[in-house]
């Protein structure tokens, strides 16, 4: 959305409110400082959801709705099968009623997440999870919901340039630190010798990219250095499958010695293994890295294509994030054990209180303890014609 599209939207804010957010009189200045509430973790959180039954005396002390803001369904089937039904259990085991929050899917329009803002904030929201399609719109309704005093968290994507209170995500440094030593491990285990690297990135626009990366960058650097790997090449970032797989095809042309590739998530990782079934490259020559713990993705790994996956349980995401809110309903300070940590806004200069989450790095040796048992995929779908033996050694049982 242009910056002039949303001066528009936002057209309909007061001189008075926007005088009172240029002195920081509304938003998350009216925490109640000293009191208090239950004091969870950031680790507190588990499959059962069981933790969330000690914010119900806080559900019931808050005042008005949450607004759940999700951005699109087109490129990851996440939102709907499991962000937002993880999200409303987790506030129904808290004990606030299914009045009291309001969830809503923008299906990937800007103009429309702003406008779920303003509507949630008009039925009395007063605190917004939010998820934004992108840092613009994001920080369009940063601004809206501060000069309603209406706190923010920004939820899996941080808003450059934004003004939120808070932000709920995985650590993403440490995301990339998995698919960088992932890799490593990898290369030994699959004896790739003298490795030629093509790195990818996400992209540009989206900051957990530039973290993702920062994270595996740190980890191969030293091998690059030490001669012991080679560099290839690392070309612009994308979060398209179909334009990974063009940059790759072309990277491939020109180093045709590269045997492997450094990807930042699951569906760019596919789209490579795809072209490089085309070669018939056989299992555990080309070693690939992933994000998201896919079906697709865990099927690559499965067959030896992919070295693993990074697996970010949403429930313990979703739990986190419901908590938050209902502390800033409440007007209770959130306790320095569940924002655990600080992410850099790269474009303020400043860094946001953070809930930083543990992700997981899974190959087969763990697929059947954390994805499966989890019931994040199905093992009935995992193990389809071709898998059988695979899922039988990693045993996963259908």
């Amino acid at each position: 959305m242009s910056s002039f599209a949303l001066q528009q939207l936002l057209r309909g804010v007061s001189a008075s409110t926007c005088l009172a957010v240029a002195f920081g009189l509304l938003g998350s200045g009216a925490f109640a400082q000293g009191a208090a509430g239950p004091s969870l973790s950031a680790s507190s959180f588990s499959s059962d959801f069981a933790a969330m039954a000690q914010l119900k005396a806080l559900a019931t002390q808050g005042k008005g709705k949450i607004g759940i803001l999700l951005p699109e369904t087109a490129t990851s089937a996440r939102y709907t099968s499991f962000d937002a039904p993880y999200l409303q259990k987790a506030l129904e085991a808290a004990g606030l009623p299914a009045n009291q929050f309001i969830i809503t899917n923008a299906q990937g329009s800007e103009a429309t997440e702003l406008t779920e803002a303003q509507s949630d904030i008009s039925q009395g929201a007063t605190v917004l999870l939010m998820d934004p399609i992108s840092s613009g719109v994001g920080a369009a309704i940063e601004t809206y919901a501060k000069s309603h005093g209406v706190p923010v968290i920004d939820y899996d994507r941080v808003t450059l340039g934004g003004s939120r209170d808070y932000y709920v995500s995985f650590n993403n440094l440490e995301v990339g630190k998995l698919i960088g030593q992932g890799m490593v491990d990898c290369l030994k285990a699959w004896k790739v010798g003298n490795p030629q690297i093509l790195v990818m990135r996400g992209a540009a626009t989206d900051n957990n990219a530039t973290l993702f990366a920062e994270g595996y960058d740190g980890v191969l650097q030293p091998h690059f250095d030490s001669k012991e790997y080679v560099k290839v090449g690392e070309p612009a970032g994308t979060w398209d499958p179909s334009v990974a797989r063009t940059t790759f095809e072309e990277q491939y042309t020109g180093h045709s010695n590269m045997n492997a590739v450094v990807m930042p998530n699951d569906d760019n990782s596919n789209a490579v293994i795809s072209y490089l079934k085309t070669l018939r490259v056989p299992p555990e020559k080309f070693p690939t890295t992933g994000q998201d713990a896919t079906l697709t993705g865990l099927q690559n790994v499965l067959s030896g294509y992919q070295c693993g996956t990074v697996y970010k349980p949403i429930y313990l995401e979703a739990q986190a994030s419901a908590a938050l809110a209902l502390y800033l309903r409440a007007g209770v300070q959130p306790p320095s054990t569940l924002v655990n940590g600080e992410t850099m806004d790269s474009k303020e200069n400043k860094q946001v209180p953070s809930v930083l989450l543990t992700p997981i790095w899974t190959t087969p040796a763990n697929i059947a303890a954390t994805v499966v048992k989890d019931g994040f995929v199905d093992a009935s779908k995992l193990c389809v014609s071709g898998l059988e033996k695979q899922c039988v050694a990693a045993g996963i049982s259908k």
